[in-house]
């Protein structure tokens, strides 16, 4: 049996990996976890976020856990200031170090990131929305997208490969897709309002709802993400899709619903060697 996403450990800490991404031995990436870190309840233990009133030490301590795990000095690490939007960032020589260990210099406003450069540690920060990691294996060039709902209606997934055919020319057809742990269609219950956005936004949206008592309905992002990759044109049997539900999975994974909103945040981390 063939596992899409695999488990390594190194340093205490705990990464989920995706196994056509190491196979192509071109980069360093995982999904981080919710154990091996120092941070105290409700953070507890590895909460990789500057935003949600951990200490700040605490946070530089997992994340400095976490770069030595992946071979990578932290000062390396470029992180953004994520809003539930679109844009997507070029990540070039001389970035490194943004946001890494303070939330005061990250990029601003700014839901996906670019790169095409070696040794640079791309990184989004996630508790229930869909983490999506791209390589090209081809070029090589890599991309992270952050997709919540907002950032999924807005399919921030496709334009992340479409920023990366425009500045590197990357092939939509050549590019390694991996969606990550995030809160699942079983999980995630959204509103009228929610389901009038994606009807907009996708040709037969009905297919990511299934109806749920008063008039509400379970959202699949999983399956909308999929969909948005296809129409930037990666092909299906490219997309790898974890369906790991941060809502189910609490003993794993943060999950912002779940716990009511006081809790860590999980990082997706990716670097071309």
């Amino acid at each position: 049996m063939v596992f899409l996403f695999q488990w390594r450990r190194s340093e205490g800490v705990s990464l989920l990996t995706v196994a056509a991404f190491s196979a192509t031995g071109l980069v360093r990436h995982g999904f981080t976890a919710r154990t091996g870190g120092v941070s105290e309840p409700p953070y507890h233990t590895l909460n990789m976020g500057f935003t949600v009133n951990d200490d700040p030490l605490h946070v530089l301590e997992n994340r400095r856990r976490v770069a030595t795990a992946l071979g990578v000095p932290l000062t390396r690490m470029v992180a953004a200031k994520q809003v539930h939007g679109d844009r997507v960032a070029l990540i070039k020589a001389g970035d490194e170090g943004r946001g890494a260990l303070t939330y005061d210099d990250a990029l601003e406003d700014t839901d996906a990131l670019v790169s095409a450069e070696r040794g640079i540690l791309l990184s989004t920060y996630h508790a229930d929305c869909i983490p999506v990691s791209v390589l090209d294996p081809v070029t090589p060039a890599i991309g992270l997208a952050h997709a919540g709902w907002k950032g999924t209606a807005l399919k921030i997934a496709g334009k992340a490969v479409a920023k990366m055919s425009s500045c590197f020319g990357t092939r939509p057809e050549d590019c390694l897709v991996a969606i990550g742990p995030g809160i699942g269609p079983c999980c995630y219950e959204v509103d009228q309002r929610v389901k009038e956005v994606f009807h907009r936004q996708f040709a037969g949206s009905s297919e990511f709802f299934r109806p749920v008592a008063g008039g509400h309905w379970h959202l699949d992002l999983w399956a909308a993400n999929v969909r948005a990759l296809k129409e930037a044109g990666v092909k299906e049997e490219h997309i790898f899709v974890s369906s790991m539900c941060t809502c189910c999975n609490t003993d794993t994974f943060f999950s912002h619903r779940k716990e009511g909103g006081r809790t860590g945040r999980m990082a997706s981390l990716m670097m071309l060697k």
